[in-house]
């Protein structure tokens, strides 16, 4: 368990190390800044497409096997980028990186195996709680790191954490036995990744294209076009990448809608607090944070995520993982009203930032054990990545409704638009409102007919034989 959670640390660290440098990536690499925003961009996408495509590969292969070739794509995702001056090698790097994330939603699903019954609830909170605590850790240490050596360090501190995830990845995670032999669906994978990698592009660039441009219109219209002809192809798919008629059962459903919501609930305090904390204070709500600060105010959310573990886990075993996600998304709507009149200080708006974290955690635990409860077995690590997805989709669609609500109210400072304090505000709303919504969706959910202490085990104390 304490392996497994670590590799997800590892592999969610990496998807914030470089924004204390994505401003000045266009002179370390050498190329325009409209170029250097891919750097964050194509890890996400690669995060995206890779996710339900590792999660299948595990159902047929072994989830022990997929979780080793994570860890090592992120190694030499992390070594070709510490050994990058230019932006081509970097792409690759950060693209690899990216494949990586396809780690956390397969080993929750081979967590809900290993461990005994009574522990799944809290193995399932520890293991989605390291989504955000990667994030709590790599800013404030990758700020540090940048300030007091070079910025390739980042990279070799990655590469050695993936390294010591692999080595735990081979000594102490168990091959799990429960495999489906069947033929990996490659078209189905190329299909949802041209049609993912579309649609995103044109999600992830609508703020900087505009939402009415040719482009951003182009790719958000050829992207859903390809998912829908996939889809089409999918459901006459023997052997499919993803079980289409298993998701569109209602308790998987409506949870992988309410992970949108949750997801963009999520993504609005990571947009919108760090630019609050670190705007100058002579704009009357600016809080004049350096970087190293603004990661250090925000780090205690994370942090919280995982303390808030046990606390998930209890609530799923008494109220049921229905229950749970309804509390953690409303706890996480809470926060971001207490937001609204909590920005006067950093620590003000690092307790409302705490209160959002614990929401999400509770609710991003939550959402693993519903879906795997209406889910068979050997489709789990394809159903975990289909909900991390779907997480996935509402993170990028925040970030872009984000960037476009801050863009679009600015005032002039020293030459430099900054949004005003209503767009933040606005931000805030939104992210309840998204919160709220998933609440509701949540309430939708038909009560699960296996409850998670339920889970099948390999031998007595849950623990699967090597092999």
């Amino acid at each position: 368990m304490v392996a497994l959670c670590s590799g997800g640390l590892a592999a969610s660290l990496t998807q914030t190390m470089v924004i204390p440098i994505q401003g000045e990536l266009p002179r370390l690499l050498g190329s325009a800044a409209s170029s250097t925003a891919w750097v964050v961009t194509i890890t996400l996408l690669a995060a995206a497409v890779t996710m339900p495509v590792m999660g299948r590969l595990a159902d047929i292969v072994g989830k022990q096997r997929v979780l080793v070739a994570s860890a090592v794509l992120l190694v030499a995702g992390s070594v070709v980028c510490a050994l990058s001056d230019s932006l081509a090698p970097m792409l690759v790097g950060r693209a690899l990186q990216g494949l990586a994330m396809g780690y956390i939603p397969v080993g929750i699903a081979l967590l809900r195996q290993v461990v005994p019954p009574r522990l799944a609830g809290s193995a399932i909170a520890a293991m989605s709680a390291t989504l955000g605590v990667g994030g709590a850790i790599g800013l404030p240490l990758s700020a540090w790191i940048v300030q007091v050596g070079d910025w390739h360090v980042l990279f070799w501190v990655a590469a050695g954490l993936g390294a010591a995830v692999l080595a735990a990845m081979l000594v102490l995670v168990p091959r799990d036995l429960d495999t489906t032999p069947a033929r990996f669906d490659v078209g189905g994978a190329l299909g949802l990744a041209l049609g993912l990698v579309l649609f995103l592009v044109g999600i992830s660039k609508a703020s900087e294209w505009g939402w009415t441009s040719g482009r951003t219109l182009g790719f958000i219209v050829v992207g859903l076009l390809v998912l829908v002809a996939w889809g089409a192809v999918e459901l006459r798919t023997p052997e499919p990448l993803v079980d289409l008629r298993a998701t569109s059962r209602l308790p998987v459903l409506l949870t992988n809608v309410a992970a949108v919501a949750v997801g963009m609930g999520m993504m609005a305090q990571a947009v919108v607090v760090p630019q609050l904390l670190q705007l100058p204070e002579v704009l009357g709500y600016g809080l004049g944070q350096s970087i190293l600060a603004a990661g250090l105010w925000m780090a205690p959310g994370g942090l919280m995520m995982m303390a808030f573990a046990p606390v998930s886990s209890r609530l799923m075993r008494t109220l049921g993982p229905k229950a749970t996600l309804m509390i953690g998304a409303a706890v996480l709507g809470g926060g971001y009203l207490l937001a609204l009149v909590m920005t006067a200080s950093a620590w003000q708006l690092a307790v409302a930032s705490i209160v959002i974290s614990v929401g999400v955690g509770i609710g991003y635990a939550a959402m693993p054990a519903l879906v795997l409860d209406a889910s068979p077995p050997h489709e789990a690590g394809s159903a975990v990545g289909v909900n991390a997805l779907s997480r996935s989709l509402g993170t990028t669609l925040a970030a872009a409704l984000m960037g476009t609500v801050l863009t679009s109210s600015t005032m002039d400072l020293g030459g430099i638009g900054v949004p005003t304090e209503g767009a933040f505000q606005a931000c805030f709303v939104i992210g309840a409102a998204a919160a709220f919504l998933g609440v509701a969706i949540a309430a939708l959910i038909p009560r699960s007919p296996r409850p998670l202490e339920a889970a099948p085990a390999t031998s007595p104390d849950g623990q699967l034989a090597r092999s």
